[in-house]
């Protein structure tokens, strides 16, 4: 399975146009790049987008929300990585370890559990095809 996922996430970096990284803090806190996406033919108005998160030691994004169209599926590809999800308690998942967020859901922790070795995570979409944004910072 986890050869699966590389296979994917190396074939999508390859195609032009598709994979774009950029910073989503400033200071370079977290690079996100997106790998693929595929409209799904059975299931009009839909696509999958699979995301690559990369954070580097003490790495996190801020507190976010996703478009309420938008189911995610996250699985650690590296390392560790601290998450909350709505009001639930911050936890930790390890690399083959993953956690979804439903429509609507907030996130906000999402960091890398270590201070002195990178984490990524692969997070899948299934979202509004013509959705473009898919991750808004929460206003405090």
């Amino acid at each position: 399975m986890m050869k699966s996922i590389l296979s994917v996430l190396a074939f999508g970096a390859l195609l032009p146009g598709i994979a774009a990284a950029h910073d989503t803090a400033t200071g370079n806190v977290s690079k996100v790049t997106l790998v693929f996406q595929h409209e799904l033919p059975n299931v009009p108005g839909k696509s999958m987008k699979g995301v690559l998160v990369e954070y580097g030691p003490s790495g996190f994004s801020e507190a976010h929300t996703h478009p309420d169209s938008a189911f995610i599926y996250a699985t650690v590809l590296e390392g560790s990585i601290r998450s909350q999800v709505n009001d639930g308690p911050v936890k930790v998942y390890k690399a083959g370890e993953n956690f979804a967020e439903m429509p609507g859901d907030r996130h906000g922790v999402s960091a890398n559990g270590s201070k002195t070795k990178p984490a990524k995570l692969l997070a899948v979409f299934v979202v509004d095809t013509d959705q473009k944004e898919l991750t808004f910072p929460i206003k405090k």
